[in-house]
């Protein structure tokens, strides 16, 4: 059975589902939603059509999984429980300090709708939510470390992007070596957060602007660089444009722990990522989860759902006998 999938948001990551849909057999794009004009949205996928995003309710049986493609700070509070009231939903709900109440806002309403809701689905929260996961499970005597990058952290380009005088910003995230070879080498260490990464900015300023005042706004920023070691280089639009127009990332999660009956026994589990483009890997992830959820439906399953509470199989379009034939 094909799933039939709908995007709610053209930006970045729905292009990415889209590209996504193309190489999963069993899914096909159905329609994409937005709040700009339809007319001015071009699309990849040929003979699909594009709607406007108050249309969507409308379109409840002509699509068994919607992919929300908001963003985490207004968007998805809002769409996922609203949209839950209509369809199976997959989100990609990134703050991490804010998932307990998206999930329970979430999971009222598709419990009340009868439908599967999968929030927070991606590579963190989500591929790493599993890794650290595993090891907690497997070894529950050690520590859990995540680091992230090297890769642009668009949230933190944008607090750049806001500075006056700044016309264009690129802000990358780099772990720091040598606390990634302590964790390696067995150690359990407590960092600071000033020891587990850095932060780079590339800056284009505006011209006459004060370079000096926006480097002290950036590097004294709170919660954004204060509490990390942040170098600042200011460059021109061609180098913006020629150097830093991809959105890479990746990063570590790692456990450290310790077996045996004295827990003489050190052991270290590492699971990485290296990504060409950030939203393109996580709509991949999306995408496997909206395949998750439409089973899960069809399961006759209910309400809120993370990458935590989904079998592994569910999220692979081979069946039980291939899996356990290739990849157990």
């Amino acid at each position: 059975m094909t799933i039939r999938i709908g995007i709610m948001g053209y930006g970045n990551l729905g292009r990415g589902v889209e590209c996504a849909l193309k190489h999963n057999p069993d899914m096909k794009l159905t329609a994409v939603f937005t709040r700009r004009d339809p007319e001015t949205v071009k699309i990849l996928t040929e003979g699909v059509k594009i709607y406007r995003a108050e249309e969507a309710a409308s379109m409840a049986g002509e699509i068994d999984v919607l992919i929300l493609c908001g963003g985490s700070a207004t968007d998805l509070p809002v769409q996922t429980p609203e949209y839950a009231k209509y369809f199976n939903v997959v989100d990609s709900f990134d703050t991490h300090a804010k998932i307990p109440e998206h999930f329970a806002a979430v999971d009222q309403a598709a419990r009340e709708s009868g439908h599967v809701a999968v929030i927070s689905a991606g590579w963190d929260p989500g591929m790493f939510s599993l890794s650290r996961v595993y090891g907690e499970a497997v070894l529950p005597d050690g520590a859990n470390y995540t680091f992230w990058g090297k890769g642009v952290s668009q949230g933190h380009s944008d607090a750049i992007r806001r500075i006056k005088g700044v016309k264009d910003a690129r802000q990358y995230t780099i772990p720091v070596e040598s606390a990634l070879e302590a964790i390696r080498s067995g150690e359990t260490p407590e960092f600071t957060t000033r020891q587990m990464h850095t932060r780079e900015c590339f800056v284009v300023a505006e011209e006459g602007a004060d370079k000096e005042a926006i480097e002290r706004e950036i590097v004294t920023m709170p919660n954004y660089f204060a509490d990390y070691d942040t170098t600042v280089h200011f460059i021109s639009e061609e180098e913006m444009k020629r150097d830093h127009s991809k959105l890479p990332h990746g990063g570590f999660v790692l456990r450290s722990g310790r077996t045996g009956w004295e827990l003489e026994h050190k052991h270290i589990i590492e699971y990485s990522l290296k990504l060409d483009s950030n939203p393109e890997f996580t709509s991949s992830v999306i995408a496997a989860c909206a395949r998750a959820a439409f089973r899960m439906k069809n399961e006759g399953q209910t309400g809120c759902k993370t990458i935590l509470d989904i079998p592994p199989a569910y999220l692979s379009a081979k069946s039980g006998e291939e899996l356990r034939a290739h990849c157990l």
